[in-house]
């Protein structure tokens, strides 16, 4: 016994401490006088206590003990009074009568504390990762900025222009009522309009937590629509949305998909930036593969990726433009990684990308 790591304890059928061993003494901080004849509920914390007794009664009454075979986690209490986590297996010594038991009683507070330590990195990690993810779409939206400004300060000229248009009316001698009805409305209209612009920014650049939800692909787009088609009319490229009626939903965290569309349609019109401004295109399509999951396709007609670096652009850092990170086709694909789908490149013939984004479907997830 006083070789054995594990405290040992023996345990008769009434539950006191027939012996213990050197380990036993060490852990508890007991002298092996100070057990012998005790309850060895002792050794555990209140909150134990009654379940080790009904344990022994259990046995007396149906010659079952709980932990015999097996083990289990306890909260053990040292002479101190300190607490620790410990791990208890028991077994009954053959033969016996009346019948004896062996408790071995191990010291998990290592075991707990290094899972407290990787539960802490992976917090850490998760935490840095939303930061990133944060900053990333903080520097996309940024890129996005003349385009959305210009479209903000349509509503904006307009409400001045009806408003102007009000205030001339009603100088007159006799003001056309219905007239200047029909400007206050527009006003109306134009304001939310703009607010409406404001209202999905904030969205996209707010720092929330990850949250997944039901969603239906195609109305996501459509709420992205609005900043896109500012950003293309700002860079002279002609958007073409084709939508698939009657998508299965999919259970994504919106902001972060949203981000992976926003990544995509950023590299697109950067591909296009040496082409002729008539000419420019980028295509954003939905539709249903045949396994019933559904896929959104960015494409451009641009130069295309060169095919000695084709499969390097999912690399993080890895850029051909000084001015680039390297990081948005690596965040992208760990974002649609970590929803279970995939995202790859695919040529177009006889030029162009196209970047084929994956997502199971809530009804394959569900299977």
């Amino acid at each position: 016994m006083d070789a054995a790591v594990d405290a040992v304890i023996l345990i008769d059928d009434r539950g006191r401490i027939g012996g213990s061993n050197l380990s036993a003494e060490r852990l508890f901080g007991y002298s092996m006088g100070e057990l012998l004849g005790r309850k060895a509920t002792m050794l555990l914390t209140e909150a134990y206590r009654n379940s080790h007794d009904r344990d022994l009664e259990a046995y007396a009454t149906r010659g079952g003990l709980a932990p015999i075979g097996g083990g289990c986690e306890i909260e053990a209490q040292r002479k101190d009074g300190s607490v620790f986590p410990a791990y208890l297996s028991v077994g009954q010594v053959p033969a016996a009568d009346p019948p004896r038991f062996v408790s071995f009683i191990r010291d998990i507070t290592p075991q707990r504390e290094t899972e407290a330590a990787v539960a802490r990195e992976r917090d850490n990690e998760r935490r840095l990762q939303e930061r990133l993810l944060h900053v990333t779409r903080m520097a996309t939206m940024g890129e996005m900025a003349a385009g959305i400004a210009h479209e903000l300060n349509q509503p904006l000229a307009a409400i001045t222009n009806y408003a102007h248009a009000s205030d001339h009316l009603l100088d007159a001698q006799h003001p056309d009522i219905p007239e200047i009805q029909s400007a206050v409305r527009e006003i109306s209209s134009q304001a939310l309009r703009a607010g409406e612009i404001i209202r999905k920014l904030r969205h996209l650049v707010g720092h929330q937590e990850p949250q997944r939800s039901v969603t239906e692909i195609n109305e996501m787009v459509e709420e992205l629509a609005l900043l896109t088609r500012a950003d293309a009319r700002h860079n002279g490229t002609r958007l073409r949305v084709e939508l698939a009626a009657h998508l299965p939903k999919v259970n994504i965290d919106r902001i972060q998909i949203q981000q992976v569309f926003l990544n995509l349609w950023r590299n697109a019109l950067e591909a296009l930036a040496n082409a002729a401004r008539e000419s420019r295109e980028v295509i954003l399509r939905t539709l249903e593969r045949p396994d019933g999951d559904v896929e959104i396709h960015v494409c451009d007609n641009g130069e295309g990726i060169d095919p000695s670096i084709a499969e390097r652009v999912f690399d993080p850092f890895y850029t051909t433009k000084p001015e680039r990170t390297g990081l948005g086709l690596a965040i992208s694909r760990t974002i649609v990684n970590a929803h279970g789908g995939s995202i790859v490149y695919l040529p177009i013939q006889p030029r162009g990308a196209c970047f084929l984004v994956h997502l199971p479907s809530l009804r394959s997830t569900s299977l």
